[in-house]
């Protein structure tokens, strides 16, 4: 935790005196991590309860360095007074999560630093970090120096990281490298993305489909929250579904016929009063969860 801890303050420039904020659960390991950077780079920690808007009640503190996750930045930008002090933090990470491109849009004007996490509870936080203020924010994650990066046989990200890790990682996300303009090897491809989890590839008629980005695609055209997951199929294997809180079944399948290709398109829609998530906020993506 400690070395992770230095690997973090190095990268951001972080220095003893400096403020950070602590608006996340203890119960995680991101909560605990902004615990331990404290005490490693002896930055003052100011504790608020985490909650939705965890600037409420800061008044006009310096923060040089806060972690939140998407909801919580969403929900502050949401506030005029709440966002200007989002805007003077000097460096925001955002984890926990996936960062849709409204926010991200939202966010690309900050004059200061602010960055979307990569890593896991394994590697105690994150292991990559991606700018998305500025002229320098991308799609891309860029690793720590010290981690090295190869995607297995089925084209998961497998992360060595010896500074925080003993052993090598074999994740479950879907990983694309990225090359170099001038077409270098490997070598070259250390910055990445994911396309999306293992677990939600859905193979329909021959077709492997990445259910994260159908939903992308959805995203600006669907107001309500909603999931695409898998069913399993005589025909087909498996099929698309999709299922939304509250949603006129047939404006939704107008919409997906419209805006996605037809092999991407649900053969399933289900409304439902609401999405049920994990404990970390997360979409849970069990069919028998919805079906009835």
């Amino acid at each position: 935790m400690e070395a992770s801890a230095r690997i973090t303050c190095d990268f951001l420039g972080l220095s003893p005196g400096d403020t950070a904020l602590l608006c996340l659960p203890l119960d995680y390991i991101a909560g605990k991590m902004m615990v331990v950077r404290s005490q490693v780079r002896k930055l003052n920690l100011l504790a608020v309860p985490p909650s939705a808007h965890p600037l409420k009640n800061v008044a006009d503190r310096r923060i040089d360095f806060a972690a939140m996750v998407p909801n919580q930045v969403w929900k502050t930008l949401q506030v005029a007074e709440e966002r200007q002090r989002l805007m003077r933090i000097r460096h925001i990470i955002i984890g926990g999560g996936s960062i849709d491109e409204q926010l991200a849009e939202q966010l690309r004007s900050f004059p200061n630093a602010v960055w979307s996490t990569y890593g896991m509870t394994e590697t105690l936080s994150h292991i990559a970090l991606r700018r998305l203020s500025g002229c320098d924010a991308s799609q891309w994650y860029t690793p720590f120096p010290s981690v090295q990066l190869s995607a297995s046989s089925d084209g998961c990200l497998i992360v060595d990281a010896p500074l925080v890790s003993e052993h090598t990682l074999h994740t479950n996300d879907i990983v694309q490298f990225r090359e170099e303009q001038s077409g270098g090897s490997c070598a070259s491809c250390r910055q990445f993305r994911i396309l999306g989890r293992k677990d939600n590839v859905i193979c329909s008629g021959g077709i492997k489909i990445q259910a994260e980005e159908v939903e992308r695609m959805l995203k600006p055209y669907i107001a309500t929250p909603f999931l695409i997951t898998k069913q399993k199929d005589a025909v087909y294997g498996e099929i698309v579904v999709l299922v939304a809180e509250n949603g006129d079944e047939e404006n939704l399948r107008l919409i997906a016929s419209s805006k996605l290709p037809k092999y991407y398109q649900p053969k399933r829609i289900l409304t439902v009063s609401k999405i049920m998530l994990t404990e970390t906020g997360k979409p849970r993506r069990d069919i028998d969860l919805y079906s009835v």
